[in-house]
């Protein structure tokens, strides 16, 4: 059986808008925080999360369905991202916020919160500074390093919807995935191991 994204992406391909409105409508968080993760202004990522809708919307004709629209959507928002941010460098009249690294993203922030209910506030500390390390890790990556890594563990894609989104070999997939965790990791080992013997 087609899955209900293959069943609106083929409504909206016969000119139902509404059936194209319910895929932005459950896709524009991911795309956001995706956007979000590539550019730092938050007036510009919901600007260029609406214009990778209006690529998809435009582009629509040529979804064949060789991969789940979300992969193919990711595409589209990725390269959207990319766009704005060579004409950013280029503009010197664009802010510095919007190049900045980040200071904590949505998925760090619900992460912390999950963290400490109910905990000490020692514990709300050791929290809040393992999510700003693992934050600071991921966007000390390379871009395919941090790509990878964001698919695989907070938009939650197989390791073959990821090989199909970053157009790569799932060998790579792994390699890429291996080498982030390895990085994250040995920027948050002498953060544990400070607290190593402590109760939080």
């Amino acid at each position: 059986m087609p899955d209900a994204d293959a069943l609106l992406v083929e409504r909206a391909k016969r000119g139902d808008k509404s059936a194209f409105e319910m895929l932005v409508i459950k896709y524009q968080r991911r795309i956001e925080r995706l956007v979000g993760r590539m550019v730092r202004d938050s007036d510009l990522v919901l600007d260029i999360a609406q214009e990778s809708f209006i690529r998809a919307y435009r582009a629509l004709p040529q979804f064949r369905g060789d991969s789940a629209f979300y992969t193919w959507l990711y595409r589209i928002a990725v390269n959207t991202a990319k766009k704005a941010l060579v004409e950013m460098r280029r503009d010197p009249l664009v802010t510095e916020s919007a190049l900045a690294p980040a200071d904590g993203g949505e998925e760090t922030s619900r992460l912390g919160s999950e963290l400490t209910d109910g905990a000490t506030p020692e514990a709300v500390l050791a929290s809040k500074e393992i999510a700003a390390a693992v934050n600071a890790a991921v966007d000390e990556l390379s871009e395919d390093l941090r790509q990878a890594i964001v698919l695989r563990e907070i938009e939650g894609l197989s390791y073959e919807e990821i090989a199909q989104a970053m157009n790569c070999p799932i060998g790579t997939v792994r390699s890429r995935i291996f080498r982030a965790r390895e990085a994250i990791a040995a920027r948050l080992r002498p953060l544990l191991e400070t607290r190593a013997g402590e109760r939080w």
